[in-house]
């Protein structure tokens, strides 16, 4: 039975990982089986980013009060 793969260390080495795995699998030289596994463990990593991401974004949430106003550009607050 195979091992389960480890979870990333971070969001960074995750995306890390998934570039090297997206750079393998476009070589198109993977035997099927490396290749769907390749692909399995690209499919947890995206899950882990978007979590990752998501919770990046409740918490900048949380701080701003979710009083968040539209970013427009040019306006500094001087007239």
């Amino acid at each position: 039975m195979a091992k389960a793969p480890s979870a990333p260390r971070n969001f960074e080495s995750a995306v890390a990982e998934l570039e090297a795995i997206v750079r393998e699998m476009e070589a198109g030289e993977l035997p099927l089986e490396s290749a769907l596994e390749r692909y399995q463990r690209g499919v947890g990593l995206l899950k882990f980013c978007q979590k990752t991401l998501e919770d990046a974004e409740g918490r900048v949430r949380m701080l701003e009060g979710d009083d968040t106003v539209p970013f427009e550009p040019g306006a500094g607050g001087t007239a």
